[in-house]
């Protein structure tokens, strides 16, 4: 909270002060009152299947967790529907074009800006391919997942809980 000194409503100072007894201390403006609240960031992971039990990781060319494998994923847009960004994600870091067709988990830590809301999906076409965010993209099976070159606790959970079988079907829409 410390980065954090004028208001963007008037510009005035931000001190930090508790608002609610349990709540954590908050920013407000010492000129409007203005509240500034630090909300998490919502971030999607998508679990692609080959149809022969084998997962697309991807291996990262940035900061965080450089080197390391993830299933692909990002962050979600503003206004952007959850499962949208969830393909939109998986199109951009592995070139596949995939079917959503459950939920594994949604992730969550203390200390930490993003939740990680994990889907699984089958690949429907597209090539495997990396962008410039990706150092390799690869299939795995499930014996040889490289568990300890995982970049991110979501990665790890999601990819464990989805061999594990952990699905929750997606609603249809409407």
């Amino acid at each position: 909270m410390e980065t954090f000194r004028f208001c963007p409503s008037c510009g005035g100072a931000l001190d930090s002060r508790s608002l609610k007894a349990g709540d954590p201390d908050r920013l407000v403006c010492t000129r409007c009152g203005f509240v500034f609240y630090l909300d998490p960031k919502v971030a999607v992971g998508t679990i692609i299947d080959d149809g022969e039990g084998r997962i697309v990781l991807v291996r990262r060319a940035i900061e965080p967790g450089y080197g390391k494998w993830v299933f692909p994923g990002g962050y979600v847009d503003r206004g952007e529907p959850v499962l949208a960004a969830a393909i939109r994600e998986a199109r951009e870091e592995s070139g596949l074009h995939v079917e959503l067709h459950s939920l594994v988990d949604i992730y969550s830590y203390a200390s930490r800006t993003p939740i990680i809301v994990v889907y699984a999906a089958t690949r429907v076409g597209g090539e495997l391919q990396v962008d410039e965010e990706s150092l390799e993209a690869r299939w795995f099976a499930a014996g040889d997942v490289p568990w300890e070159d995982l970049a991110f606790k979501s990665t790890y959970e999601g990819i464990r809980d989805y061999l594990a079988g952990r699905r929750y079907p997606l609603k249809a829409e409407g």
